[in-house]
């Protein structure tokens, strides 16, 4: 700098350049870098990947003794809070990466988790890392970095994806338990497509109160079989009750709505119309004690009897 036989900075050392985005080339390799990483290393630990192994539901590769221990750890734990900031699994896009948020965010119970299973073959892998061969169970072929692998939740089986996708029974071709057609997880997925169906997943799960491996959500209400069919049964019946009740008042009045015979309807109506007649005469009736005691203004006395009461006197009457 001060022409003391220094180095000499060069104009990129100095002067900051906007970020470039990454060749194809260089996408593919970070990638294939990934790849190798997840199917051989737990990304919480480091540690090399041993049965029995876990899978989120971002399809990354777990050692279950990594779970447990991050679970056991109490909250505000130092090393806890790291482990939750891992990120998921990357797929490549124009320009970058889409990713499937943290780890935090997805696993909170071992519910959260399913154990895959993997057909195991003879022989140690060639390349450093795991040391065992993962093998799909009908094809023969190892499983690994762009193999596409995928496996079924809720058993955990997995296969090559042409398998998957070949075979549609809807049922797994090693225990034969049932599965949908959304169920089928692939492992490290780097498309896209896979990761946005991922997403929606796990947002479906959720507002069904239910977690990756399909089980019951810790707090989430559990819905009752046949709670709608109950409901909309309580209901018909009420709007049965309410017709009847309306089918009563109908034939109490008479009017012919609940009684479909007319001449059932009419004598209907006559009987109510006596008796409603027989209980106006009751009430306005006078009782006859009670009218002996008063005498009528309208009646004309009798001449016999028409003697002062004071005198005590007689009448003569007239001829």
């Amino acid at each position: 700098m001060g022409n003391d036989g220094g180095s000499i900075p060069k104009r990129s050392e100095l002067v900051k350049e906007a970020a470039k985005s990454l060749t194809a080339a260089q996408l593919k390799e970070a990638q294939n870098e990934q790849q190798e990483y997840g199917w051989t290393s737990d990304p919480l630990t480091r540690k090399q990947l041993a049965r029995p192994v876990v899978s989120d539901a971002a399809g990354v590769l777990y050692n279950k003794d990594s779970i447990i221990e991050f679970l056991l750890k109490e909250e505000g734990d130092r090393e806890k809070d790291e482990m939750k900031k891992v990120a998921g699994v990357k797929g490549t896009v124009e320009g970058g990466f889409a990713e499937l948020g943290s780890f935090g965010d997805r696993v909170k119970g071992l519910k959260d988790v399913v154990e895959v299973k993997f057909e195991i073959g003879e022989g140690e892998r060639e390349v450093d890392g795991r040391g065992e061969k993962w093998l799909c169970p009908i094809t023969g072929r190892e499983l690994g970095p762009g193999a596409k692998a995928v496996y079924l939740v809720p058993c955990g089986h997995a296969f090559a994806g042409s398998v998957v996708k070949e075979v549609k029974n809807g049922a797994c071709l090693t225990c034969n338990e049932p599965y949908a057609e959304n169920d089928v997880i692939p492992i490290l997925p780097t498309l896209p497509t896979d990761i946005a169906r991922l997403n929606l997943r796990t947002k479906t799960l959720r507002e069904k109160g239910l977690t990756h491996a399909l089980k019951k959500a810790p707090g989430s209400k559990k819905r009752k079989k046949g709670a709608d069919k109950d409901s909309s049964n309580a209901k018909s019946v009420s709007d049965k009750e309410n017709k009847k009740s309306l089918s009563d008042e109908d034939k109490i009045n008479g009017n012919g709505n609940g009684i479909k015979n007319a001449s059932t309807a009419s004598l209907t109506q006559k009987v109510m119309k006596e008796q409603e007649e027989r209980n106006k005469r009751r009430k306005m009736a006078e009782n006859d004690n009670v009218k002996s005691l008063f005498s009528r203004s309208d009646g004309k006395p009798d001449l016999k009897k028409s003697a002062d009461y004071m005198s005590r006197g007689f009448s003569i009457g007239k001829k």
